[in-house]
């Protein structure tokens, strides 16, 4: 066998002009691939590494740029906009804040307001919450979620749809095909098509259409269920055991909302969209508003932020750093992957730099380790400024929040990170609201009894930093 490989490649060497034609067909790889590259207009951090990396990969670079690299969803946001006004519904008549136009401007969706806002810690907290809201249901149940695992919590919340759906409550259920491949492949929710629901994967494989793109790296990382058009859910908890801390002592350590009011149709109008552009049917928008409970404008100025490939603005990036630069005594802020942008880690510096309180809480050890390696690579920068960075240990802190002052709150499935920002289908909620933000300056608080503060001196020998330099290379591709 090896004798007949030599023979082949030595054939193979001997054509004429062969290393002509090679150098020939590498010089027009780079050069295609170069403009393909160049003209998605990404940051030049990010378009170099591209292109470094992918030509020292000739031909097999194609591939790899087809599959994971930087996509917009042209279509996806067309459809959207035609079917946005099917729930269109008036903001309130406060005047905004510069925040509350910047999220309408970048999001079309109006500011709003809640009657009540519950902040549930853990699965432990919300499973049982949104299984008795199932229960109630009358008119449909919608829900969306990245992850949904064939698992205790998965099956619990399957049968319940399921039994509702077997009394003609419609249900609709919309997974992320590759965080819910385990569920699709098992036939799982068999159960709940045969009681009458209907089941959607957000951008599935499709190997037998090779002339469409697949959306490998596009994926719906929210978490949202609306319940009648009166109940909302939203936040970092998917459906999974992993993040139930009554089946598994390492479960993520995470946050959820449970909402009540008019900004519930915000929450409605995300899902409609999603289901709209992955079902390409929207019959069911006439009989969903119909449904939808009259206007009660409530206490808490809330609005709700989506953000996704399918928009250039980044809406929750530009509300992250805008509430940061509107801070006036403290920004504190949660999450589990921590890769900024220039514009986001000048925001940070320049907060704690101007002598306010800003704090990062981040998990001690990520669930990668490239990720983790990448965060620590921030932390001479942030502690040079002024930052008070912890580092949460006794679980995997899961949780995307920011807290800003003592009125602003940004509580929601989104991490700080590239991805998050402009990869994923994302959803967060902005409030303006004393309450809620004192709320989660508890929570916050709570966790800082567990994640010790990383001091200036921390140990770095020689072979971490490397590490850490190394992995903050490829922070614009994680």
């Amino acid at each position: 066998m090896l004798e007949w490989l030599t023979r082949v490649w030595d054939a193979f060497w001997a054509i004429p002009h062969i290393q002509v034609w090679l150098t020939a067909g590498w010089g027009l790889y780079v050069i295609g691939l170069g403009l393909w590259i160049v003209l998605q207009k990404r940051e030049p951090a990010a378009t170099l590494s591209w292109l470094i990396s992918l030509a020292a990969l000739p031909y097999v670079g194609f591939a790899i740029y087809y599959l994971f690299g930087p996509q917009k969803l042209t279509r996806h946001r067309l459809r959207r906009q035609r079917h946005r006004a099917a729930l269109q519904s008036a903001g309130q008549d406060s005047e905004n804040t510069e925040l509350q136009t910047l999220g309408h401007a970048t999001t079309g969706l109006a500011p709003m307001t809640a009657r009540d806002v519950q902040l549930l810690v853990d699965g432990g907290a919300k499973y049982p919450a949104l299984l008795a809201d199932i229960a109630s249901a009358r008119d449909h149940i919608h829900l969306e979620y990245y992850i949904f695992e064939p698992d205790h919590s998965g099956t619990a919340l399957r049968d319940a749809l399921a039994q509702r759906a077997r009394t003609g409550v419609k249900v609709r259920l919309l997974v992320d095909a590759l965080g819910s491949s385990k569920a699709r492949r098992k036939r799982f929710f068999a159960p709940l098509l045969a009681a009458g629901g209907e089941v959607a994967w957000f951008h599935p494989a499709q190997p037998w259409l090779p002339w469409r793109r697949p959306w490998v790296n596009l994926r719906t990382h929210r978490k949202i269920v609306v319940i009648d058009g009166r109940i909302g859910y939203l936040g970092g908890i998917n459906i999974t055991d992993a993040q139930d801390e009554r089946l598994r002592e390492d479960a993520y350590r995470d946050l959820h909302l449970r909402i009540e009011g008019d900004l519930v149709r915000s929450l409605q109008r995300v899902f409609i969209e999603d289901w709209a552009y992955t079902t390409k049917r929207t019959d069911f928008v006439g009989d969903v508003a119909r449904a939808m409970p009259p206007l009660q404008p409530g206490p808490i100025q809330s609005q709700l932020l989506a953000s996704g490939p399918d928009s250039p603005w980044e809406a929750i990036h530009r509300l992250h750093v805008g509430a940061i630069h509107a801070a006036k005594q403290r920004v504190w802020m949660t999450t589990p992957y921590f890769v900024p942008g220039e514009a986001a880690m000048m925001a940070l510096t320049s907060a704690a730099l101007g002598g306010l309180d800003v704090r990062l809480l981040v998990p001690k050890t990520s669930d990668s380790k490239l990720v983790t390696w990448c965060m620590r690579s921030y932390y001479d920068d942030l502690l040079a400024a002024g930052v008070k960075v912890y580092e949460y240990g006794p679980r995997l802190l899961h949780s995307k929040t920011l807290l800003v002052d003592d009125h602003l709150a940004i509580i929601g499935s989104a991490n700080f990170d590239y991805r998050s920002f402009r990869l994923n289908f994302e959803s967060s909620i902005l409030f303006d609201d004393e309450g809620v933000a004192a709320m989660l300056a508890q929570q916050i608080e709570r966790e800082f009894a567990y994640a010790p503060r990383v001091r200036n001196e921390r140990a770095h020998p020689f072979f971490a930093r490397l590490l850490e330099a190394l992995a903050r290379l490829v922070a614009p591709l994680l």
